[in-house]
């Protein structure tokens, strides 16, 4: 078998870098920096395409298996990477009970780029990356050669993908922080990396819990040998959780959009800039700063 053609995709790399005024940053002399890697490709949208885009390669054209939520971006991603890719694609969804029921659209996307469907209950869910349990699931699905890719798409490969992010800014002096929204820990352990010893990384947990230095940290020692980069997490945004969107954070994105024109997805975006502008009222960075935010994703459909 024979690796994908990537380049026939023609991502937009690098992302473009926006300045946005923003007085609730402004007053407090702050510089705000978009890094859009939202745009980076129209289907595979962000740290999706640079974390799927090694892995991609690595499938050498076998059916690809990974696994998500009925809301996962990463399995609408690998779908769209699988029709535009000729690339059989399984995705495994956490909930039985949804096997019963219509399709959410983001599940409906995935079928209609030829996604195959498997629903399994929760506790198989939580045991996905056990071998026994594994192989049984590949079994299920009658992929057992299949290139599997774990959930949020985070693994070595897709580590050390995410690492040209920070290469890409490391060539920014102006900027000191880089402040990402973060699920499963993978573009953080990378983009850290590849940034300047005197620039750090802010991330924002969509989901709580706690675990997420943890993991992060065990992503860079199998990618890297160890912990890379000068970078910290702010538990206190998660917003009770992921896919958590109180009417409070969708005000506060609607109200991003109408003052910058810039469509704010709601699951990990808002919450990172949300997170931003009551750290800048906090004075959490020094007058002067530049803050470089990572934009991931943009709103679906």
């Amino acid at each position: 078998m024979t690796s994908p053609d990537l380049a026939a995709l023609r991502p937009r790399l690098p992302s473009p870098v926006e300045e946005i005024a923003d007085g609730r940053f402004g007053r407090h002399g702050i510089r705000l920096l978009l890094k859009r890697d939202d745009l980076i490709h129209p289907d595979l949208i962000g740290n999706k395409w640079r974390k799927l885009a090694p892995n991609l390669a690595a499938a050498a054209g076998r059916t690809v298996v990974t696994f998500g939520g009925a809301y996962s971006n990463h399995l609408r991603a690998t779908a769209a990477a699988g029709r535009l890719l000729g690339l059989p694609t399984v995705g495994v969804v956490r909930g039985q009970e949804l096997s019963d029921r219509p399709l959410n659209p983001s599940l409906a996307r995935c079928a209609a780029d030829g996604m195959r469907l498997r629903f399994v209950d929760r506790s198989t869910y939580r045991c996905k990356s056990e071998p026994e349990t594994l192989a049984g699931i590949l079994r299920e699905v009658d992929a057992r050669d299949a290139y599997v890719v774990p959930e949020g798409g985070s693994n070595s490969l897709a580590v050390r993908g995410c690492r040209a992010l920070g290469e890409e800014l490391r060539a920014r002096a102006d900027v000191g922080v880089v402040a990402l929204a973060c699920g499963t820990g993978g573009t953080l352990a990378g983009l850290a990396a590849g940034l300047a010893p005197d620039q750090r990384v802010l991330g924002i947990p969509v989901l709580k819990g706690g675990f997420l230095g943890a993991d992060i940290e065990g992503l860079q020692q199998h990618a890297f040998g160890g912990r890379r980069g000068d970078w910290s997490l702010d538990e206190r945004f998660h917003f009770g959780g992921y896919a958590r969107v109180p009417v409070e954070l969708d005000a506060f994105a609607e109200d991003f959009e109408q003052r910058h024109g810039l469509p704010v997805e709601r699951l990990y975006v808002a919450k990172l800039l949300y997170g931003l502008v009551a750290l800048a009222a906090e004075g959490a960075f020094p007058r002067g700063s530049t803050v470089a935010a990572l934009i991931t994703g943009r709103p679906f459909p």
